[in-house]
């Protein structure tokens, strides 16, 4: 019998976990919205992503944190649960960076893409 699984995150802002997914070329819609799983189940999340076979992945709020949820034997993406995780994670990541030191008055000067996937950004700020 299938059912949602919960997968905690260290995700806390859907600015930048919709940037992320944008980066990664997946389409959202933002909740409440019901995820469709097993024989008509449904559970609420703040963000959904439809999938091809008619089963829903979300992000569902768990106290400040979002939550991947998604009935795991009906995953149809790309990569595996994991590596969507990875790839998410990473993205968030870096839309946080560079949110959070733009409005530290910082400009990214240097953004290298490294050959094992990992981003090293250069930040400085301007003094007048």
């Amino acid at each position: 019998m299938s059912h949602f699984s919960q997968i905690k995150t260290q995700i806390r802002n859907l600015p930048a976990l919709q940037s992320a997914l944008e980066d990664l070329g997946l389409d959202w819609k933002t909740g409440p919205h019901p995820i469709r799983g097993y024989q008509g189940q449904t559970q609420t999340a703040e963000l959904v992503i439809e999938q091809n076979n008619g089963y829903d992945i979300g992000f569902s709020k768990n106290n400040e944190e979002y939550e991947l949820v998604a009935d795991m034997d009906f995953w149809q993406q790309a990569w595996s649960v994991e590596r969507f995780l990875e790839q998410v994670t990473q993205r968030y990541a870096y839309h946080t960076v560079l949110s959070t030191t733009a409005q530290q008055g910082f400009q990214v000067s240097e953004e290298v893409k490294n050959e094992d996937g990992s981003i090293r950004l250069v930040v400085q700020r301007w003094n007048a």
